[in-house]
Formats: C-alpha cells, sequence, structure tokens
C-alpha cells in the first residue's frame, strides 16, 4: 500500500531521497542451511565433496601401463601390494627348524619311491574307455563265398587302417586249379560297404598265407597252394602283380602256409621274402629285374633233428623234409625264429646254422639244416606258433589236439598246457600291447581272448565269431590301432572286433607276472 501512494507524491515524514536510489543494486548476506547429507556422510567418514574421484587421463597405446595374464588389465594399487607382502611374510627360523626335524623322514620316502616297481609298465592312456568287445564289422566278397571259399589268412597294412584276407580252401574241392582271391577294405574310408571290398585281385590257385609290407602300404604277397609266391601291388588296378617265383627248381613243391617280410641286410631299401611250407623247406626270396623273385638262401627242416617219434613213423628218420605248417620271428633277435611242423613238434631254429642239409635235393642254392632244439609234441601237427613281442625266450604254439602250450625257450616241455577246444586250434597270437593276453582261434567257431592276469586255466572271453560251429581259421591283432582284432572264418567272413580296454590296457606289474611265467621250471 506504501508503495503505491509514494509514486503519487511527497508528503510529510516521508523519505526524501528518489525512487531510483531505493532501490539500487547492492550485495546481500548469504542464509546459512544446515546440510543433513554431509553430517551424515560424517558420521560414517565418509567426508566427499562429490560423487567419484578425479579422472586422470592420459595419451596412451594401451588403457594401463603394465600388462600381465590375468583377468582384468588395471595396475595393481600400492594397497594391495602393502596387503599382499604382509600376509606372506614367513618366520624362516621356525620353517628351518620344520625341515631340519623332518629331513631324515623325507629322504627315507624318496629313496624308498625310487626303488619302487610299483609302477613299472604302466603308461598314461588318455584315449576312451571301452568296456564291452563289439563286433564293428562283418566284411565279405558274395562271389567267394558263392564259390564256398574260405578265409585262409588276414593280414593288416603298416598304418593298420587297411586290412586284406585271401580266399581259399582248408577242406575238400580241388585246391590247386579252384580260382580264390585277395580283398582289401580301408576302415577308415567314408561309406564302407562291407560286401563290396575296395580292391579285388584274381588269382588262379588257392591263396593260403597273406602278409602286407612293413612300410611300403600297397605291396602284399600271397604263398598259393601251386607252391608259388606273388606279390601285388594294390595301386595298380590293371595288372597288380609285381613280382612271382614263377614255376622253377626252386620253387616249393607243396603249398606255402606262410610268407613273411624281412629286412635286406645288404640294401636298406629293399626287403626279402620269406616263404615257409608244407614240403619241409623255408625260402628267403629277392627281388630281381623283370618282376622276378630269386632264391637267395634257403633252410630244410629234416627228421634227422626230430627225435625219434611215433609222429614220425611215415618218414624215413634221416634226411627226409618234415612238413613247416607255421612260423614266427622272435622279437629280440632276428636270427632267431620259431616253425611248428607237421609231427607235432616246435623248433626252435636259427638263420645263423650252417648244417647241410637235403644234400640231394634240386636247388639253386645250398639249403640248410636250422633246427637247434626240439620241443615237447603236441598230440598232432602244429598248426600255429607265436612269439612274444615281450619276452625274448617265451612262445606259444596250437594244433590239432585243441591245445595252447606256452613255451619257453631254454626248456623242452611246456610251462603252461591249456586245453581251449574239443577240436582243433588252428591259430594263436600274442597281443602287441598286453603282454598276459593272447588270442586263439577253434574249431568250433570260437576266438578266445585268454588272460594270464585273471586266469592260468579258461579264457577271460569267449566270442562266437558265426551261427553254428562254423571253424575260425585265421586271425590278427591291429599292431597300429590295437583296439582291433580281425579274424576269418570258413563262412567266407573277416569280423572285425573292437576290443574293451580289459584287453589293450598293460596293468603296472604285468611285465613282473610274465617274468614269473618264463621262469617256472618244469620237471
Amino acid at each position: 500500500m506504501g508503495t503505491r501512494g509514494a509514486g503519487r507524491g511527497s508528503s510529510p515524514g516521508r523519505d526524501p531521497r528518489p525512487l531510483a536510489a531505493m532501490f539500487a543494486d547492492g550485495p546481500a548476506p548469504g542464509a546459512d542451511v544446515e546440510s543433513l547429507w554431509r553430517s551424515a556422510r560424517s558420521a560414517r567418514c565418509e567426508a566427499k565433496s562429490c560423487q567419484t574421484g578425479r579422472i586422470s587421463t592420459v595419451e596412451s597405446a594401451a588403457q594401463s601401463h603394465t600388462s600381465r595374464d590375468a583377468s582384468v588389465q588395471t595396475d595393481q594399487s600400492k594397497d594391495a601390494v602393502q596387503d599382499f607382502q604382509q600376509e606372506v611374510q614367513v618366520d624362516y627360523t621356525s620353517l628351518l627348524s620344520f625341515l631340519q626335524r623332518v629331513e631324515d623322514a623325507v629322504i627315507k620316502e624318496l629313496n624308498k619311491n625310487w626303488k619302487s616297481r610299483a609302477f613299472d609298465g604302466f603308461e598314461v592312456n588318455w584315449t576312451d574307455q571301452n568296456e564291452t568287445v563289439l563286433c564293428l564289422h562283418t566284411l565279405s566278397y558274395p562271389e567267394a563265398q558263392d564259390q564256398n571259399l574260405q578265409v585262409t589268412s588276414i593280414s593288416w597294412n603298416a598304418t593298420g587302417s587297411v586290412v586284406a584276407c585271401s580266399y581259399g580252401r582248408l577242406e575238400g574241392g580241388d585246391w590247386s586249379t579252384e580260382k580264390s582271391y585277395v580283398c582289401t577294405w580301408n576302415l577308415d574310408r567314408r561309406g564302407l560297404n562291407p560286401q563290396r571290398p575296395d580292391l579285388v585281385v584274381d588269382v588262379p590257385s588257392c591263396v593260403m598265407g597273406l602278409a602286407f609290407h612293413p612300410s611300403q602300404l600297397s605291396l602284399i604277397a600271397g604263398g598259393l597252394f601251386s607252391g608259388e609266391l606273388v606279390v601285388w601291388d594294390t595301386s595298380r588296378t590293371e595288372d597288380p602283380v609285381v613280382w612271382r617265383t614263377g614255376m622253377t627248381g626252386d620253387t616249393h613243391t607243396d603249398p606255402v602256409y606262410q610268407v613273411t617280410w624281412l629286412p635286406d641286410a645288404k640294401h636298406r631299401n629293399r626287403s626279402r621274402l620269406l616263404s615257409a611250407s608244407t614240403d619241409g623247406k623255408i625260402l628267403v626270396w629277392r627281388e630281381e629285374r623283370a618282376g622276378r623273385l630269386a632264391l637267395a638262401e634257403g633252410f630244410a627242416v629234416v627228421a634227422q633233428q626230430i627225435p625219434r617219434s611215433t609222429q614220425l613213423k611215415k618218414f624215413a628218420w634221416g634226411e627226409a623234409a618234415v612238413g613247416v605248417t607255421s612260423l614266427s620271428f622272435s622279437h629280440f633277435d632276428p636270427r632267431v625264429f620259431v616253425v611248428g611242423v607237421e609231427g607235432g613238434y616246435s623248433l626252435k631254429c636259427s638263420t645263423a646254422a650252417a648244417t647241410p642239409a637235403l644234400r640231394g635235393a634240386s636247388s639253386s642254392v645250398p639249403l640248410r639244416a636250422p633246427a637247434e632244439l626240439a620241443f615237447a609234441p603236441h598230440g598232432g601237427p602244429v598248426y600255429s606258433v607265436s612269439c612274444s613281442p615281450f619276452h625274448r625266450n617265451l612262445f606259444l604254439s596250437c594244433g590239432t589236439d585243441g591245445q595252447v602250450h606256452l613255451h619257453s625257450m631254454l626248456q623242452t616241455q611246456p610251462l603252461i598246457s591249456l586245453q581251449l577246444s574239443k577240436k582243433y586250434l588252428f591259430c594263436v597270437r600274442w597281443s602287441p600291447v598286453r603282454p598276459l593276453v593272447f588270442a586263439a582261434a577253434s574249431g568250433e567257431g570260437d576266438v578266445h581272448l585268454f588272460d594270464f592276469e585273471k586266469s592260468s586255466h579258461k579264457p577271460a572271453l569267449s566270442l562266437k565269431q558265426a551261427a553254428g560251429e562254423h571253424p575260425v581259421y585265421c586271425l590278427e591283432f591291429n599292431v597300429k590301432q590295437s583296439q582291433l582284432l580281425a579274424a576269418g572264418d570258413a563262412t567266407g567272413a573277416v569280423r572285425v572286433w573292437q576290443l574293451s580296454s580289459d584287453f589293450t590296457e598293460q596293468g603296472p606289474r604285468e611285465m613282473n607276472r610274465l617274468e614269473q611265467l618264463a621262469s617256472e621250471i618244469t620237471d
């Protein structure tokens, strides 16, 4: 109200100063208001003037001055370093006193562990564990089965990916003129057809023995019923024959039941081929030009090297040849090998033998008598022998009496005799990875897996190869893929078995047990 009246005129008692002077700008004292937020922070010792600390920046190629492998890339604060140093402070006096007190006990335990053999032979196996034995493939060639041909031999190639089988006939029929086959399957090939081999080689005579070359993947050798040896190159589809013996005066006169590749001592890049036949001869062949195999050296197993026995009545004791049915070289001495003969004996032999044999035989090279020791016989012909890959003196033999003999080369009597079949046993093989495991092929159609670690009297597992009692004639472990075992039978089928880890993983005391078996003395 007074303000409106002042503008109209002056009156007694009013301020005489002009109106503009009354409303001029000037400083005014501030008003203080107490901050409740700051007092609350002070009570908690959190005096701060703003919400965050000052952020300093710098131009650099990285976000931190130092870098290290960690979950973050920030520098360690000084406070954290001090805290860490405080945490790791050590009382070295007490530590030294403790180490002096336990020194003798620790050294004693270390010495005990150093001398322990508890883990001898143990190797860590990072592969998947297989708990059961499975049949992965059943391979066959229908045309051979239509002729009722049987699988006579099996071989794996150097990589373990290709399996080959030979077809022939082990009972009945005209063996010498009947056409047969060699077939191969690559198990790693996509779209594998079990009834369509990757390669089929037509052969004019039954093939009784087969062996892939140990390093040249495409070469495979076969022994024929006619006595010939042939080498095929599986990479050649038109004419796969690369070498053959032909029918000469050096050629076997009986079927060749086993072929084996040997290193050539004179030529590192070449191999020689050994053949064993029921004509009693063991011949070593070398490669020559024009695709010919020429005889390099030879041996003959003669009756005069075998003890007199009723098993040999059909032979005139003396220089009569004794039929060789099987052969196996030592894995420790390349000169030593074991042969099985029709007379039921297993013989320890040597390529270094110098005794002449079969003086009247027609041969381009002199034949030598290789036998050094005859072992106690089976009740019939020996069909298969196998030298241990883990012990220089042990070998297995089996034959028509249905028994497997475990022998030491240091004594004539078997360490163990196992009756595994009421019929024949046609093949026996040591495992390449388990010192105490072997497999045997029976006339009842079973593949017996034996593990001395589990039992010295009965098989750990018997696999039925085919329905009915069709004999299993041959089997071979895969050296490169140790979980695989192939077996061929009278139906013309090859079954590839995947073994469980029980048969492929070596136990820590297995070699000790094998040594115990080898050191047993028989009366």
